[in-house]
């Protein structure tokens, strides 16, 4: 799934696939902002690790969970 964090008083964001959940993810973010946390960590498919200070959080977008197609699209 893709996830997109955006940064406030910064252009471009932050965009990469995670194995994880949307509520899995949902859940991490939602802890580092109840509880205060100075950072969110997530971590990609490929195993590097974000992390992104709280404060400067403007959003995050969570991808759909989408199994993969096969065959051809006509």
């Amino acid at each position: 799934m893709e996830i997109r964090i955006g940064i406030r008083n910064t252009p471009r964001e932050l965009s990469f696939e995670s194995n994880s959940t949307a509520k899995e993810v949902e859940a991490q973010v939602a802890a580092a902002l109840d509880t205060g946390a100075k950072t969110l960590k997530l971590a990609d498919d490929k195993g590097r690790l974000f992390v992104v200070p709280t404060e400067a959080l403007a959003y995050v977008e969570i991808g759909a969970e989408e199994t993969r197609r096969v065959g051809f699209i006509a």
